[in-house]
């Protein structure tokens, strides 16, 4: 059984990251613990260096010390490894920010970003930022691509779900052509359905030269910033699904490498 005054902290801790200032009105809206507790949370935090109250500002934000707590952490999946330097390119010459999502059980989990990279970022921090597969774009770039029985497994743990958000998944018509209509464009965008509306992602599939979907890579931009969603697509789709082909590549070099070095381990 965990300790439940860890979770609460942690759980604070991981709000915080999410935005550059937090209110208490703003941490007790979107976490529902009492505004004492959280008071007693950020103090706690903020006399062990990892929080800072701005005054100024009028809130909270972590401080830089925050960043040793994943210093310790080297070990991450090959695709994220093989993506990192093609997402940082796109974001360099583009200005927009680049995530790459991987599979988690009835979600996405978006395991890299170029957020601090980009100028013109529609959020504060992604990483770990867990989204849906009905609804975001880059759910639906990894769902939409899967075939099979591993689609179909996927599809009825999400009926299971009382995440309103997956109610497509009740409508298979809907949801076949949805599902043939990305394919068809070999790309995905977010939900209009779904918050924030003054964003959207435009994300494509990250898929093994087996033929396996291993991913997927999205990009964010503000929608003020184009005439439509039509011009949008046209302009960094095919920059996303060609990045994705050569990370493909990379992986299958990288994977290469990696078993060679095991072989090394154990002959040697």
């Amino acid at each position: 059984m965990g300790i439940r005054s860890i979770e609460r902290a942690m759980n604070v801790l991981q709000e915080l990251n999410l935005q550059p200032i937090n209110t208490i009105a703003q941490l007790h809206a979107r976490t529902g613990l009492p505004k004492p507790t959280l008071v007693r949370i950020l103090k706690t935090l903020e006399d062990a260096g990892y929080v800072e109250n701005d005054v100024r500002e009028g809130g909270y934000r972590v401080s830089a010390l925050v960043t040793s707590l994943s210093s310790g952490f080297h070990k991450g999946p090959l695709v994220v490894e093989a993506g990192r330097a093609w997402a940082v390119a796109i974001t360099r010459k583009h200005k927009w920010p680049i995530a790459i999502a991987l599979p988690d059980y009835d979600g996405v989990v978006v395991r890299f970003s170029t957020v601090p990279d980009s100028p013109v970022s529609p959020f504060h921090s992604t990483v770990n930022r867990r989204l849906n597969l009905l609804t975001r774009g880059l759910g639906l770039a990894y769902l939409a691509f899967v075939e099979g029985e591993e689609f179909d497994l996927i599809i009825d743990v999400l009926k299971r779900s009382d995440d309103p958000e997956n109610a497509l998944s009740h409508h298979p018509d809907e949801l076949e052509r949805l599902v043939k209509k990305i394919r068809a464009a070999g790309f995905a965008t977010r939900s209009s359905l779904v918050e924030p509306r003054n964003s959207n992602t435009i994300a494509v599939p990250i898929i093994s030269k087996g033929g396996k979907v291993l991913a997927s890579l999205g990009l964010t931009y503000f929608t003020s910033a184009f005439s439509s969603e039509k011009e949008a697509c046209a302009r960094y789709a095919p920059i996303l699904q060609s990045a994705a082909s050569a990370i493909a590549d990379d992986l299958e070099r990288l994977s290469s490498s990696v078993s060679i070095e095991v072989d090394n381990t154990y002959t040697t």
